[in-house]
């Protein structure tokens, strides 16, 4: 818990990276903690729309990398465009990464986490809004590599309410999921007592 206060209060006191002496660092020291190309689309929305990295500074930031070879442009598995760490960005991270705060550091690896655990709900949880006549369901499918896991239709009375759920479920699918497991593992008939004593 104190862990998270500090890394909170850490994220308020760091505004956006407007330097790019700074902004490289920082962009190197991400690819070389996350050790694995990064979709261009990724990276941007880690740093820029994180509020991490100013986005002018962050656009010289990868022009300059690129021109030094710091960083490659690659594709991913899937043949998205990506960056990949070179050699002298390594180097750069492992021996600069102290020039930034380690605040920074922290809140830069922190997004990029979050971000990717994000990516990888959403591809294993679909989430889609019907609208009724009166009210909205929620169909939410829990999807595996053949076969959906979960297909079903939660009600609810209009369409905030209904996005409200969605968004409660797909902060820990896995989790809604094992609530559902666990509730039909545990139900049980009512154990009433009948008075038999008149048959």
């Amino acid at each position: 818990m104190q862990d998270e206060n500090l890394l909170k209060m850490s994220e308020m006191a760091t505004p956006p990276v407007m330097e790019t002496h700074t902004a490289s660092i920082l962009i190197c020291y991400l690819l070389y903690r996350i050790d694995r190309p990064i979709e261009k689309a990724h990276l941007y929305d880690i740093a820029v729309s994180s509020d991490i990295i100013n986005y002018f500074f962050y656009q010289e930031s990868i022009s300059y990398l690129e021109k030094n070879g710091s960083i490659i442009r690659t594709n991913t598995e899937d043949g998205k465009p990506a960056y990949a760490l070179a050699k002298e960005g390594a180097q750069c991270a492992e021996q600069l990464k102290d020039c930034v705060s380690k605040a920074y550091r922290d809140k830069m690896v922190s997004c990029a986490l979050k971000y990717f655990a994000r990516l990888k709900r959403e591809n294993e949880v679909k989430i889609e809004y019907i609208t009724l006549k009166k009210g909205c369901y929620v169909h939410v499918r829990c999807l595996d590599v053949q076969d959906d896991l979960l297909d079903m239709k939660l009600y609810a009375p209009d369409m905030t309410q209904a996005k409200y759920l969605g968004e409660q479920i797909m902060l820990n699918p896995a989790g809604f999921y094992g609530k559902i497991l666990d509730a039909a593992f545990q139900n049980e008939e009512d154990q009433m007592e009948f008075d038999l004593t008149d048959n």
